[in-house]
């Protein structure tokens, strides 16, 4: 597992494609959501019309991956290729992709020289169903509602054609782009891992970039979990990454204005990180390129905290248990940082600590040192030992941050 991953902590994901201009979801409305992401059915020749149209001329990659990075980001997922089949890169399997759109510029390439200039790590998401492809084969109006895992299924030559073109997709986008960090499969629920080669796959992807990580959803294969839209209640017992919409939708869609809060954004990122995971927080650029300033102005606040909370969250590894202290909490070397998602009353107090080896108590966001007190059983003291007992910090109103409080605790 690359030690790059174990501890990132927090990264960006990028919806974007041609039907970003209709202000709909991606893929979903050809074949009328699911119950999980519902959207208004569409007939598949009205969503793919806008490929014909696709020229996002105010996209600005270098802005988006300085915007990343004052949040903390260390690396970032951009979609090579949707369920809906539209290449976002320069390939010579099909016709149907930005090559041959009116932007007529490889966004992937963009992309990806932006985002690695700016020091993040590369990865691409690219979906295994194709709803275009004619070997899939391409998905009709007559095959909704969508079912899963019992859609219009391929003839063996077809099947074949299609497969060819998806092992070249994965070899260009693992030849022609330089070092790859993350390969983000999805949609791989509607076939069989035998179907899709998926070990062959693995094995191609490996072969080209030896040091890539490869998510859980090639059946069969993968490195590392990605639960979906939630945070989950206990970590799973590999590394794993969450991967979380800034409102309910993943490709920008206007309507939808049910946005987060920079704060609710906030406890996520700490939950997580206490958790030992990482979140992958997604963007959807418009039409035209630029990301709507409700997502601007979440993520602006979002660079503001990490400006005087990173330390806390990039890098560390989970500190105390949930009974030594109500909320989540990192570790890094011999500092515990404290994570208040609740506003404190006067104090906060951590239970089963070595209270004899506290250094200093400190406030992350401002750097005021803080006052401590501790105890612990009284045969400890009397029989000179190293006890572990509770340690209490005092909170002043004015160590107070207004989206998350982080406290550090050294010990010697």
């Amino acid at each position: 597992m690359g030690s790059w991953f174990a501890t990132a902590r927090f990264g960006m994901f990028i919806h974007w494609g041609h039907a970003s201009q209709q202000g709909v979801e991606l893929s979903w409305p050809m074949v009328g959501g699911n119950a999980a992401l519902p959207a208004a059915a569409m007939p598949v020749a009205a969503y793919q019309a806008s490929a014909a149209t696709f020229d996002p001329r105010n996209r600005d990659f270098p802005a988006l991956a300085r915007l990343a990075k004052r949040c903390g980001m260390q690396y970032a997922v951009f979609t090579a290729k949707h369920h809906d089949g539209y290449a976002m890169f320069a390939t010579r399997t099909s016709t149907f992709g930005v090559m041959h759109s009116p932007v007529r510029a490889d966004l992937v390439r963009e992309f990806v020289d932006a985002f690695r200039a700016e020091g993040l790590r590369i990865g691409l998401y690219f979906s295994l169903s194709d709803w275009h492809h004619p070997g899939y084969p391409a998905m009709t109006d007559a095959d909704r509602p969508y079912r899963f895992g019992r859609g219009p299924q391929p003839t063996p030559e077809g099947w074949e054609r299609f497969l060819a073109d998806l092992f070249e997709q994965v070899r260009e986008l693992l030849t022609n782009y330089g070092p790859v960090d993350l390969l983000w499969f999805d949609g791989g629920w509607e076939r069989t891992a035998e179907q899709w080669r998926a070990k062959e796959l693995e094995a191609l992807a490996r072969e080209l970039q030896p040091g890539i990580l490869i998510n859980d959803r090639l059946p069969g294969a993968g490195d590392f979990e990605t639960p979906e839209q939630f945070v989950p209640p206990q970590p799973p017992a590999r590394p794993w990454e969450t991967c979380l919409t800034l409102n309910e939708s993943w490709g920008h869609v206007p309507a939808d204005t049910r946005w987060k809060s920079p704060r609710q954004v906030v406890h996520t990122l700490c939950e997580v990180a206490g958790r030992g995971g990482n979140l992958l927080l997604n963007v959807s650029p418009r039409g035209d390129g630029t990301l709507p300033p409700e997502q601007v102005a979440i993520l602006e606040e979002v660079a503001g905290w990490m400006a005087r909370h990173g330390e806390a969250v990039i890098g560390t590894e989970p500190g105390l248990e949930p009974w030594q202290f109500y909320g989540p909490s990192t570790t890094r070397g011999r500092v515990t940082y404290l994570f208040l998602l609740m506003r404190p009353y006067e104090s906060v107090t951590l239970r089963g600590v070595p209270i004899d080896r506290v250094a200093r108590a400190w406030c992350v966001g401002t750097g005021e040192e803080l006052l401590t007190s501790s105890r612990c059983a009284v045969v400890d003291r009397l029989f000179g030992r190293d006890p572990l007992g509770e340690l209490t910090i005092t909170v002043p109103e004015r160590a107070v941050d207004s989206l998350a409080t982080v406290l550090a605790v050294e010990w010697r």
